[in-house]
């Protein structure tokens, strides 16, 4: 039975389109990784803490996802995304997140291109993996990197550091130096310097998610 089971599910993956898949977040942000020195299990927690979906019982990134005034979206295709995205920014709209790493338009779309830079994969996953690397510089863990990733309100970052915590444990390869003690050699509320030279023009400090934890409908529902 357990066998039946994973080739339904395989197959069902096969099955989409492959410009939906799932995989192209995590493959982007192995990748990511790698190429900025950081865990690729950091980046992993932080696209399924963003927008992980339960798919046959496995907690799965989607590439289509986004949020705009708390509302959260899945979508099956990029295109969809895209004229999402389009139509809440025409109608003045900009708190939006896009993407595997729900990167916020109003705060960091100064950066790209067009909102569609934000639902490419690779393009959000080197932005998340370089503000990682520097928040890890800042605050000296992982843990830390992610909760501030959120948000610097306490209360948000503390939140969204237990669900990091919790999803690392999952994915069972935990990185070193995760939740060393903070650093006092800064205000707890100061801004991290620009430092973003591919992306230029965004605002320091600003988390790349809402407050809270998107809850959304998810697109795929587990299976019996």
């Amino acid at each position: 039975m357990k066998n039946s089971r994973c080739l339904i599910a395989l197959l069902m993956l096969l099955a989409l389109p492959a410009q939906a898949r799932p995989d192209l977040c995590e493959s982007a942000a192995r990748a990511a990784a790698r190429e900025a020195g950081i865990p690729a299990t950091v980046l992993l927690a932080i696209t399924l803490a963003e927008t992980g979906r339960r798919m046959d019982g496995q907690l799965r990134p989607w590439p289509w996802a986004a949020n705009a005034e708390g509302q959260g979206h899945w979508f099956a295709t990029r295109a969809e995304a895209v004229a999402f995205a389009r139509a809440t920014l025409a109608r003045g709209q900009r708190n939006l997140d896009l993407g595997c790493f729900q990167i916020n338009w109003r705060w960091h779309g100064q950066g790209f291109t067009a909102p569609e830079a934000l639902l490419d994969p690779p393009t959000a996953a080197r932005y998340a993996a370089r503000l990682l690397s520097d928040l890890h510089d800042e605050f000296g863990s992982w843990e830390a990197a992610a909760g501030a990733y959120h948000s610097r309100t306490p209360a948000f970052a503390n939140r969204y550091r237990a669900r990091f915590r919790q999803i690392l444990a999952a994915l069972g390869d935990t990185p070193a130096n995760l939740a060393a003690p903070p650093r006092d050699d800064r205000p707890a509320n100061a801004l991290p310097a620009p430092g973003y030279p591919l992306f230029a023009g965004s605002a320091a400090g600003a988390s790349l998610v809402p407050a809270t934890l998107p809850a959304a409908r998810p697109l795929f529902e587990d299976t019996p």
